[in-house]
């Protein structure tokens, strides 16, 4: 597939399956987006450049929900999506940070589909939209997610039934009813994902709900986190956690060490630290 124009408009004829007009951004916001990955521009939209764009996301662009504790409104259009993370140097949920990477890669030129998912909770599945995953069709079909809370660091083979290894675990791909899929990581059922393609408007009032409701978990706790080499570090208003070779330690930090380490280890800079906010309808 030949890669478009930095900057073009996508053709209003375009197939259903392919990116939707409205994911396309201009080359100044994509040369941003790589820079602050620190990924080069990949020249063709083949996957292994794919493989390499996805893990330099995931680890520079932090899972968190900052946002919603600071009364940010998160704007389900590409450039707004983008922005956040290319200039604000900021993380997100997984409407964000797979949002804005579809974008990104929309304009490179892979042919890219957002795809709605239900999170498996322990006693069944959460409703249509609770999550957004992508559908990029290169060299094959592969699933990528930049924005589930573990963060898949790789494109997961949408045509492999076997065992696909990552760096956070074993993952595995299994059909489902009605033509879904189920995505397993290590043995346990973590999402099944539909196979139509959506718009990020289709979102909209799922992203509201977890950003807005007092029972929804985003609402209810703060989290900042990032996989390492070894692990993955994560920061939960004053609390850092710590991951490496299975072991684990937590530290409760001083206000001013909490902001050095949302500074040192995500690249996020406050001028003050966030704090839960309840919701509105909690208030009450």
């Amino acid at each position: 597939m030949t890669a478009m124009p930095m900057g073009a408009r996508p053709d209003p004829t375009m197939e259903e399956g392919d990116a939707a007009a409205d994911l396309y951004i201009e080359e100044a916001r994509v040369a941003a987006y790589l820079q602050r990955i620190g990924a080069a521009h990949p020249g063709r939209p083949d996957a292994a450049h794919l493989r390499e764009l996805q893990f330099a996301h995931v680890r520079t662009v932090p899972f968190e929900n900052l946002g919603v504790h600071a009364g940010e409104q998160i704007e389900l259009d590409a450039r707004s999506l983008v922005d956040k993370i290319a200039k604000g140097r900021r993380g997100g949920i997984c409407y964000e940070s797979n949002g804005a990477f579809a974008a990104l890669l929309a304009t490179l030129g892979y042919r890219v589909s957002l795809l709605s998912a239900r999170v498996f909770v322990g006693d069944g599945f959460c409703a249509p939209f609770d999550h957004l995953v992508l559908r990029v069709d290169t060299d094959g079909s592969w699933l990528v997610d930049v924005g589930f809370g573990r963060q898949i660091e790789f494109p997961l083979n949408l045509d492999e039934r076997g065992e696909q290894p990552g760096h956070d675990g074993a993952y595995r791909i299994a059909d489902a009813p009605e033509g879904d899929l189920d995505v397993y990581c290590d043995g346990e059922l973590q999402y099944r994902v539909e196979s139509r393609p959506r718009a990020l408007t289709d979102f909209a009032t799922a992203c509201w709900w977890h950003t807005h409701a007092p029972q929804a978990h985003f609402t209810q706790n703060l989290v900042c986190s990032l996989p390492t080499d070894a692990g993955r570090v994560t920061l939960s208003g004053q609390r850092l956690i710590i991951t490496e070779g299975g072991k684990r330690w937590s530290t409760d930090l001083a206000e001013d060490a909490a902001l050095a380490a949302y500074r040192d280890h995500f690249g996020i800079l406050l001028d003050r630290l966030p704090r839960v906010r309840a919701p509105r309808s909690a208030q009450d």
